[in-house]
């Protein structure tokens, strides 16, 4: 006679699988944030790191010329394309032999800038050190051809609060960096301690440049956009040329906040969130330029900046905006010390 025995083994009833699914959600949802935090933390490290080698980089090329840097170098004939700081420390960031390629003498679209970096040129160039780990537009920007024309960069030169520069008498912005000439440590009279020189950005900000703007900034973000009259507009194109010596691209005014919201309604009835600059740097012999170009970050709450002394700073979007403005003058005689 055969016996059948009936297993003890007890299946998970539905109530028990759900409760189990629950548990595990519960658990995912508890770590998730734990391991975006850590990641974001990687890459705010990452970020300090990049600004420390900038800041060798500035001290590096004082050491060369005396000098600091300036933001715009200008070169002669018709093609009106001035270099940028950032290209300037190229040598200075590993780069040199790209450095070597460049003929500075003519615009980073002439022809022999072009041969020198096949197919695209020099200015299709992705530097690595220029490019915050967190900033999602790490991409090129293509001409209207389709072809890689620009890439972008993350750290800008602090340029001014509103006033940047007057072609009639040289005058600029009174910060860090200024067009065609650089800043010998001498002219740091708040130290190089209290000066910020270089501050986070993002890439492909919507922007209008060649503007006409008011000779007195506006006092508030939301009266930016009712100010701007004329110019070139465009959703993306702000900070994606790091070749370029013009601050919509290279460089950030003082006049606000980090982060600071500016919005601009389009025809569309989009928002934006804009930079704003005046003519040019270099456009015109007599045009002033200013700019509303905030420094902003996709690092929650902060933006990261590089002092003229080489240390390195998270900035609180909830800084006073007096403190900020003094931590951008080099000589204003301001108190301007910052903890954040």
């Amino acid at each position: 006679m055969r016996i059948y025995l009936r297993s003890s083994r007890a299946a998970f009833t539905l109530i028990e699988l759900l409760v189990v699914i629950a548990i595990i959600g519960m658990l995912v949802g508890l770590l998730l944030p734990a391991v975006q935090a850590a990641r974001e933390a990687a890459r705010r490290m990452s970020c300090q790191n990049n600004l420390k080698q900038l800041g060798l980089a500035l001290h590096n090329y004082e050491s060369v010329h005396r000098v600091f840097a300036p933001s715009s170098m200008p070169i002669g004939g018709a093609e009106n394309q001035p270099w940028s700081g950032q290209a300037l420390l190229l040598p200075f960031i590993e780069q040199g032999n790209s450095y070597q390629l460049i003929d500075f003498s003519v615009g980073y679209h002439a022809p022999r800038n072009r041969e020198a970096f096949p197919p695209f040129g020099v200015s299709a160039l992705r530097i690595p050190v220029f490019l915050c780990p967190s900033d999602i537009n790490d991409r090129q920007r293509f001409s209207g051809d389709g072809d890689p024309q620009h890439y972008p960069l993350s750290y800008a030169l602090s340029v001014g609060q509103y006033l940047i520069f007057n072609p009639i008498n040289r005058s600029d912005g009174g910060n860090a960096f200024s067009p065609i000439r650089g800043r010998s440590a001498a002219d740091f009279l708040d130290g190089l301690s209290n000066t910020i020189a270089i501050a986070e950005v993002q890439a492909f900000t919507p922007r209008f440049h060649d503007t006409n703007l008011p000779t007195s900034p506006p006092t508030l973000p939301e009266a930016v956009s009712a100010s701007v009259s004329g110019g070139a507009w465009s959703p993306t194109n702000g900070h994606t040329e790091w070749v370029c010596g013009r601050s919509i691209h290279t460089g950030f005014t003082t006049l606000f906040t980090p982060n600071t919201v500016i919005p601009h309604t389009d025809g569309d009835g989009r928002v934006h969130n804009i930079s704003v600059s005046s003519s040019r740097e270099g456009r015109s012999p007599t045009e002033v330029t200013y700019g509303i170009i905030p420094s902003r970050s996709y690092h929650p709450g902060i933006v990261q900046g590089l002092m003229m002394d080489g240390s390195v700073r998270s900035v609180s979007e909830t800084i006073d905006s007096g403190t900020w403005r003094a931590m951008g003058t080099r000589a204003g005689g301001e108190v301007s010390s910052y903890s954040p």
